[in-house]
C-alpha cells in the first residue's frame, strides 16, 4: 500500500503493536497500546527487575486483599474438601501456581487436586495439561491433607506466587508474550524430551510460535505434534541459555505480531459498527 491511503491506514490502525491508533483515541483504548520498548529490552528489563516489582505489586490494595482472604479460609478449613470448595482459597492457589486460567471449572480443579499420584488412573495423572499433576504433587493433598499449606512458609510462597502472576499479567498488557517468555527461559533447560513441551501449556505456545508451527497441529495425534516440533527443534539446544534466548525473542515478536493483527482486526470492526451508527 503506498501513499495518503497506506499513511490513513496507519493512522487509523496504528502501523504495529507498539503504536496507538487513531480509533484506539477516539474510542478511549489509548491506554491500552503496547509499550514502545523492544520486547527484547522488555525481557530484559523483566528479569532484572522482577524481585523489586513484585514486591511492588504484593502491596497493591486487589492483591492484599486476595492473599489475606486466602490466609483465612486456609486457618478455618476442617478438611481437604472444605479448604477447596472456599472460592478465595482456590482464587489465590490456582493463580499463584500458574492455573488461573482453570479457575471457572471447579469441580475439576478440586478432582484433581485431590489426586492421589501414586494412582496411575487418578485424574491428575491422566490429563494432557501436566500442570495439574505438578501442583497436585506439590501440596499432595491425597496423602497429607491440610499439613503442606498450614505451613506459614507454604502460605507466603502461594501469597508471593500470586504477586508474581499479578505483575506478569501488566507485563502482558505492555508487551505480549512476555510473562510467558520469561517462564520458559527458566524452564527450557530442564526439558528433557517433546512431550514435556506438549503437555505443558506455556512451553508449547512458546515453542510452536516461535518455531511457526501451525495451530492446527493441536488436532493431529500426539505423536505428529511432537514430529512436527522435533524436525524444527534440536532439544538438546535448550540447555544453551544463548539459544533459548533467541528463541524467546522470536516468540515475542510473533506475539506482538498476532497483537498488532488483533487490533487490526476490532479496528475495522468498531469502524463498520461506528459508520453505521452514522447513517441516518
Amino acid at each position: 500500500m503506498s501513499g495518503t491511503a497506506g499513511t490513513s491506514l496507519i493512522a487509523l490502525f496504528g502501523s504495529s503493536a507498539t503504536t496507538a491508533s487513531l480509533l484506539d483515541t477516539l474510542y478511549g483504548r489509548s491506554g491500552q497500546a503496547m509499550t514502545s520498548i523492544a520486547p527484547s529490552v522488555a525481557l530484559r528489563n523483566a528479569e532484572r527487575n522482577g524481585t523489586r516489582q513484585v514486591a511492588i505489586t504484593a502491596k497493591q490494595p486487589d492483591v492484599k486483599l486476595a492473599v489475606d482472604a486466602f490466609r483465612r479460609g486456609v486457618a478455618k478449613a476442617t478438611s481437604v474438601e472444605t479448604l477447596l470448595s472456599d472460592p478465595a482459597v482456590m482464587k489465590v492457589l490456582l493463580r499463584a501456581n500458574g492455573l488461573g486460567d482453570q479457575a471457572g471449572y471447579t469441580a475439576l480443579a478440586k478432582r484433581a487436586l485431590l489426586s492421589d499420584l501414586n494412582d496411575p488412573k487418578s485424574l491428575a495423572n491422566t490429563l494432557s495439561d501436566t500442570r495439574w499433576k505438578a501442583v497436585a504433587k506439590t501440596y499432595d493433598f491425597a496423602n497429607k491433607g491440610l499439613s503442606v499449606i498450614k505451613d506459614a512458609k507454604v502460605q507466603q510462597a502461594i501469597a508471593d506466587g500470586y504477586a508474581e502472576i499479578t505483575w506478569r499479567e501488566t507485563l502482558d498488557r505492555q508487551t505480549p508474550g512476555l510473562s510467558n517468555a520469561l517462564t520458559f527461559r527458566a524452564q527450557a533447560a530442564k526439558v528433557e524430551s517433546v512431550y514435556d513441551i506438549l503437555g505443558d501449556k506455556v512451553l508449547r505456545d512458546v515453542v510452536t510460535k516461535a518455531l511457526g508451527v501451525p495451530a492446527q497441529i493441536a488436532f493431529q495425534p500426539l505423536e505428529a505434534q511432537a514430529k512436527a516440533i522435533t524436525s524444527r527443534l534440536d532439544l538438546a539446544k535448550l540447555k544453551d541459555a544463548k539459544f533459548v534466548e533467541n528463541v524467546a525473542h522470536r516468540y515475542l515478536l510473533a506475539a506482538a505480531d498476532a497483537a498488532a493483527a488483533t487490533r487490526t482486526s476490532t479496528g475495522f470492526v468498531d469502524l463498520a459498527v461506528q459508520a453505521r451508527g452514522l447513517i441516518v
